[in-house]
């Protein structure tokens, strides 16, 4: 067993970046090793998956805003690398492992100046701005595709693919079998926008599918996560087409919900494709358009170019245009059992073990210091740590 060592994951506060930084640090927990956590005012109090690690909020501003704004940004930025700076001198981390965000960008300036070695994880199929900032300096680059855009080939010798990690739940969705479907008998749809919901599903899915053919409207049985502006329309919506529904802001069961959805219908974000394809479920996907660098259209590909979901632009994404797909997908039985086996070969389901395996590879030498150390007070006398 390899001796305990301290790590610092550093993760912007949403639910793309949180989920699989939340996996690596149970799989090093598992290894006996020691975790913290450097984010935002979100991530620190992200529901269920942080509450057994120190967290730590460090100032990081966003560069946006013009002169003002990046000004700003470059003060919080230096204030968050000094406090990190700070931590790390306590806290003797063997590595620091960014996954993307503008809160892990100080952490990680932080572990530079400190000769700390560093990886970063990149979720998405595009390099996202801030892995993108510290390539060059990096020691490795993880990502979860096997072709990432804006990944300058100079840095493919240090480039792993190791996927997108998940969380257990979901992980033990892969034994299960796709649930069976009969031609007459009940069809599970999921719809989900992610942690924070679209309101485009809401306004488009209960329409598309009441111009499904009678017989399969009755068939449904639908699942549905939706923003809290958006719920109580949709809601009105499915009673009025007589379509049954159970619908909620948050779905804290979801890998049960998954387990049982024989065709899901949402966004294209990172993490909620690792889940789909560790399960094998079929997608129909409609990509946020505002993604940064259209990321999750380019997410999409490979689950739909190896025929495990059907990816509709969102300018295209009409009722008319959903119930055609839905046809093609649903109508069929075996059809759609292929495209959740064409789904699951897309999943990589040891993510977290190889990406814990790669953090542990960068550097040999245990840290020095007992694992609960106390940690560091900042300038003002007050705890880091959230």
């Amino acid at each position: 067993m390899n001796q305990a060592r301290h790590f610092v994951l550093a993760a912007g506060g949403t639910g793309g970046h949180m989920v699989p930084a939340a996996a690596l640090a149970a799989e090093l927990m598992k290894r006996g090793h020691h975790v913290a956590l450097i984010s935002d005012e979100r991530g620190v109090r992200f529901p269920g998956l942080f509450e057994d690690i120190q967290t730590h909020v460090l100032p990081a501003g966003r560069l946006a805003g013009g002169p003002v704004g990046w000004a700003r940004a470059a003060a919080a930025m230096v204030k968050g690398r000094s406090m990190a700076i700070e931590l790390y001198r306590a806290f003797r981390p063997a590595a620091v492992i960014g996954f993307g965000g503008y809160p892990a960008l100080p952490a990680l300036l932080a572990a530079f100046h400190e000769n700390i070695p560093t990886a970063v994880h990149e979720q998405n199929a595009v390099l996202g701005r801030v892995n993108r900032l510290v390539a060059r300096k990096v020691s490795a680059i993880a990502t979860s595709y096997a072709n990432v855009e804006r990944l300058a080939p100079k840095y493919h010798g240090k480039t792993h693919l190791v996927g997108n990690p998940v969380r257990d739940s979901v992980l033990t969705l892969r034994s299960r079998p796709y649930p069976l479907l009969e031609e007459d008998g009940i069809f599970r749809v999921l719809v989900t926008g992610g942690s924070q919901g679209a309101s485009v599903l809401s306004q488009v899915v209960p329409d598309g599918l009441s111009l499904l053919p009678v017989s399969f409207r009755r068939r449904l049985q639908v699942t549905h996560q939706a923003r809290i502006e958006d719920i109580e329309a949709a809601r009105a919506k499915y009673a009025e087409l007589s379509i049954a529904a159970d619908l909620a802001t948050y779905l804290p069961d979801l890998p049960e919900q998954l387990a049982w959805a024989h065709l899901v219908i949402a966004r294209a974000g990172a993490s909620t494709l690792a889940e789909l394809t560790v399960a094998g479920r079929p997608a129909i996907l409609v990509p946020l358009p505002s993604a940064t660098d259209d990321h999750q259209t380019v997410n999409a590909r490979e689950m739909t170019a190896a025929g495990g979901a059907r990816t509709i632009d969102q300018r295209s994404f009409t009722p008319v245009e959903l119930a055609k797909q839905m046809q093609k997908l649903g109508l069929d039985p075996a059809a759609l059992q292929n495209a959740a086996g064409r789904a699951r070969s897309c999943g990589r389901p040891d993510a977290a073990r190889d990406l814990a395996d790669l953090v542990e590879s960068l550097n040999d030498t245990p840290g020095d210091m007992p694992i609960g150390v106390p940690l560091p007070m900042g300038a003002n006398g007050k705890p880091i740590y959230a």
